[in-house]
């Protein structure tokens, strides 16, 4: 019954020949009682479905609403309406499944972003969440096609961990104790050794440090999985589960790790540019449509298409901390307090609206920032010889800032473990991490990429709850 369907987004590359199809999908609108928009989620261009007058029977006609789900057979001839290439006059239709008109959410007209999340179950039968997603897609099949054709071996990290990769401590707890009788410590703390696991567990913030462990065998691996982090940020720029990309390579140093994180960043976009070229510039549309609303010095300089080209066919500026906090400090916006957190001098932790005027006002492409003061960095980044800084590395890109963050690994024991000891870190927690400077150690280097954020990139929405199927943020898990 279904499987001699053909899909509209190839049928439509097709030349009306009479040829007699199959096709299945959702009611957009319905004119006249005669003209079907059809739509199946493979383009977001619908299909004109033409149930000739007299030829259905009057209660099927009744029943076809937007959202319905229709099976129609019949043939395929030119249209003689504008704007579409060829009709499908019905032969027979069948009503897979009703919608009710007067309850459905959706109606034929334009919904604003923020309905839509409130409707996120609904939303991806949109035009602009059909696109999203079809992109979204095709990033992720892009980042496992970049690695696997470059050798590297795919690793799926833990989502339960014992560790806190970053140092953050902003964590979900995993526990299966009961809230009303946690069974306590003589000193009054949760006895961990009670739960499942019989240690304090959390969600993964990355899978970095595991990473590792596979990079020092294998010499190079990647994983692509959820993370989560439990802070409080209600912005447009935050998820409290998000998914990340980390490679980690073993004989790699800085330069390498940057070099790939640019070239892995331009292929990706290559790919999404090349394969989903209706969509991006059905999205690149929207954008120049939702700008026009903006003042005039809120708007960008370039149009989505312009922008991905523009990083496409330009090699990224590279940049130390200490120069681009020289740039910032000289910049007009900083001498007529513009910046909301002033410029205060080498060693503060630079802030988003730093990162986008160092991308956006000064070389207008994105930036390769690097050897950051070891005091804002996590313990884990190789020490640079001047004592002072680490050879961390940030990609900074228009409209998001940050979308890369990525360093050298310390692989000397001595030193590794002397940073620890200054931030606390406890050694015989990472006993497992630490082994792997005791056997065979050699440079290495990765750097983990924020999925949504890129999803952003490419497709120009301002708001990251829009490119995640169904978004966790403080006090929503809705669906």
């Amino acid at each position: 019954m279904f499987n001699k369907r053909i899909k509209i987004k190839d049928l439509l590359t097709q030349e009306p020949a009479g040829q007699e199809v199959t096709v299945m999908g959702w009611v957009r609108t319905f004119r006249n009682s005669q003209f079907i928009a059809l739509n199946d989620g493979s383009t977001n261009n619908n299909l004109q479905i033409v149930a000739g007058l007299g030829k259905f029977d009057d209660e099927l006609l009744k029943r076809i609403n937007t959202s319905a789900a229709l099976k129609v057979t019949g043939t395929i001839v030119p249209s003689l309406g504008k704007g579409q290439k060829m009709d499908l006059n019905a032969v027979t239709i069948e009503i897979l499944g009703d919608s009710d008109a007067e309850k459905y959410p959706l109606q034929p007209k334009k919904h604003s972003l923020e309905f839509l999340r409130e409707i996120a179950h609904l939303r991806f039968r949109t035009n602009t969440f059909g696109s999203i997603f079809r992109v979204r897609h095709a990033l992720a099949f892009a980042v496992h096609k970049f690695f696997n054709d470059k050798g590297f071996v795919y690793m799926h990290t833990p989502i339960i961990t014992a560790s806190d990769a970053e140092g953050a401590g902003e964590m979900f707890r995993v526990t299966t104790l009961p809230f009303d009788k946690t069974p306590r410590n003589e000193d009054g703390g949760v006895n961990f050794k009670e739960d499942f696991f019989g240690r304090s567990t959390n969600l993964t913030v990355s899978g970095q440090l595991e990473g590792e462990l596979g990079a020092t065998a294998f010499g190079e691996i990647y994983t692509f999985g959820p993370t989560f982090r439990a802070e409080n940020s209600n912005t447009a720029r935050h998820l409290a589960e998000f998914w990340m990309i980390e490679p980690e390579m073993a004989f790699y140093d800085l330069e390498d790790n940057m070099n790939l994180a640019e070239e892995f960043i331009k292929y990706i976009i290559k790919y999404a540019m090349d394969n989903n070229k209706e969509d991006i510039e059905f999205l690149a549309q929207r954008l120049a449509e939702e700008e026009k609303q903006l003042p005039q010095d809120k708007r960008s300089e370039m149009g989505l298409v312009e922008k991905l080209e523009f990083v496409l066919t330009n090699s990224f500026e590279r940049l130390t901390y200490a120069g681009a906090i020289e740039i910032l400090k000289e910049s007009n916006h900083n001498k007529k307090k513009k910046f909301q957190y002033p410029i205060t001098g080498w060693g503060m932790d630079l802030q988003s609206e730093h990162e986008r005027y160092l991308v956006e006002k000064h070389f207008k492409k994105p930036v390769i920032l690097n050897n950051y003061p070891k005091e804002i960095k996590a313990f884990y980044m190789r020490q640079n010889e001047d004592g002072k800084t680490v050879a961390a590395m940030d990609i900074l890109a228009p409209g998001i800032g940050e979308i890369v963050g990525g360093s050298q690994r310390e692989e000397r024991l001595d030193k590794l473990e002397a940073r620890m000891k200054e931030m606390h870190i406890p050694a015989e927690e990472l006993w497992w991490y630490l082994d792997t400077r005791r056997f065979g150690t050699v440079p290495h280097a990765g750097f983990g990429l924020g999925f949504e954020r890129m999803v952003q990139f490419v497709t120009g929405m301002t708001n990251i709850r829009d490119v995640i199927a169904f978004p966790r943020t403080p006090k929503s898990a809705e669906f």
